[in-house]
């Protein structure tokens, strides 16, 4: 056990000192946060200008003045409109909008004609038809025997509560039952586990592939497996890198938080005279009011965390420790052919294929067969169990699934070791899987 714990201190320092891995674990949160920050400003200024909008209105409908906003500033004009198609754009106006005559108050759709020389987008052509929409429905309801007042009471909005919350909280208990912000939370934090387990599996995954591609083409393993048991060797290296892989995931654990946080700063601040106003106006919007922000930080505290995150670790080291240990034994099988390793490497990844297209079966219905099943298969459990987690699926589940998920890791250890013997020490010889079916059966 100490030559494997030494194999795999070797494997991490080795990689951890890289370049490479120093600039990657630098460079990711920062390009994350890049195109954050980009995204945020080019949303904020580099959205659509404001379109100057002259509108020649023979309907008699329009109140021009309680249309303008921001983005749409129109102006009404009484030029005939044959002389306004040729100088809407000498008055310095964008569009140029004509509503025919309106008469029959049962029409449903109508026809009103608007003349550029851009290409409107598709969101300023939407935003137009909805402000001329108000003002027709205004008017309908106004030159009928309709209050408007109560025409608008007959819009409701249904907020859908979880009745036993709202029971606790009536009864002064501190509520256990989640409500619609907690499901809104555990979806995105389902979702997040599920992607970070596929993530992992290919990247560090690949990573064990190579090196041990790497020390068998330059016949470093040879000096090595006279020393330590092949096993020995592969077992050490799939802790080694995994070091290194959560290494590196804490790391940008704590970056990309302050790196958004950051980034947030930057945007709450003043940029260009403005930003402080968007930022208001993106909050409101969104409906971040304090109490929202409030029910939000009170349903992340009311979320098992303590069964949350050590079950999540299992599944973390449980899934990588199964896909390392098939991809080690690939290395091992194949010498210098890149795209042999990618063939080989194909079919064992199509589980993990599997696993993501289900997330968003299970996120929709995350205690349905489909989910149960997914969080069983050891396979595709990485992904599967960590994004129910959320959800508080039954704890004999979670349990059930832990033991398969051992049980299985030390039969693919089992396998891959037998594969790694054979393969580590054969050059020059093309293998398929007839071949490496044969290396699990021979004695030694």
């Amino acid at each position: 056990m100490n030559k494997i714990w030494l194999i795999a201190g070797r494997e991490y320092i080795t990689r951890v000192r890289k370049k490479t891995f120093i600039v990657a674990t630098l460079l990711t949160p920062i390009g994350f946060g890049l195109l954050m920050f980009l995204g945020t400003y080019f949303a904020a200024k580099g959205g659509e200008a404001a379109k100057n909008i002259v509108v020649k209105d023979d309907s008699g409908v329009l109140d021009v003045s309680e249309m303008t906003d921001k983005l749409m500033v129109y102006t009404p004009s009484t030029e005939p409109l044959d002389q306004l198609k040729t100088t809407y754009m000498e008055q310095d106006k964008d569009i140029l909008v004509y509503v025919p005559k309106f008469e029959d108050f049962s029409i449903k759709d109508y026809e009103v004609r608007y003349y550029t020389e851009d290409k409107l987008s598709i969101k300023t052509i939407t935003d137009i038809e909805k402000a001329l929409a108000r003002q027709f429905r205004d008017h309908k309801i106004e030159n009928s025997d309709i209050n408007i007042d109560i025409y608008n009471s007959f819009s409701t909005d249904i907020t859908l509560e979880n009745g036993e919350k709202l029971d606790q909280i009536a009864a002064g208990e501190e509520p256990k039952s989640s409500g619609k912000t907690a499901i809104l939370i555990g979806t995105v934090l389902a979702g997040l586990m599920g992607g970070m387990m596929y993530f992992v599996i290919f990247i560090y995954g690949g990573m064990v592939m190579r090196s041990v591609m790497e020390e068998k083409i330059n016949r470093v393993v040879e000096i090595m497996v006279s020393s330590v048991k092949p096993v020995q060797l592969m077992l050490g290296k799939i802790l080694g890198v995994g070091g290194v892989g959560l290494t590196q995931l804490a790391i940008w654990l704590v970056l990309i938080p302050l790196i958004i946080l950051g980034i947030g700063t930057i945007f709450g601040g003043e940029l260009d005279g403005g930003s402080m106003d968007q930022f208001k106006e993106a909050a409101a919007a969104a409906d971040m009011s304090q109490s929202k922000i409030q029910e939000i930080f009170s349903e992340l505290g009311s979320i098992n965390w303590g069964m949350i995150i050590p079950v999540f670790i299992i599944f973390f080291f449980g899934g990588y420790f199964i896909y390392a240990s098939m991809f080690a034994a690939v290395g091992s099988s194949v010498s210098d052919d890149q795209g042999e390793a990618q063939q080989l490497m194909l079919p064992l990844g199509i589980p993990v294929f599997i696993g993501f297209m289900m997330l968003q079966g299970v996120l929709t219905n995350p205690n349905g067969n489909m989910a149960v099943f997914g969080s069983l298969f050891p396979l595709i459990s990485p992904i599967i169990m960590p994004a129910r987690l959320a959800f508080d699926p039954p704890m004999w589940q979670v349990i059930l699934s832990i033991v398969i998920l051992i049980a299985t890791c030390i039969f693919f250890a089992w396998i891959a070791g037998r594969i790694y013997r054979v393969g580590i020490l054969l050059y020059g010889k093309k293998v398929n899987f007839k071949e490496i079916w044969k290396w699990l059966f021979y004695k030694g």
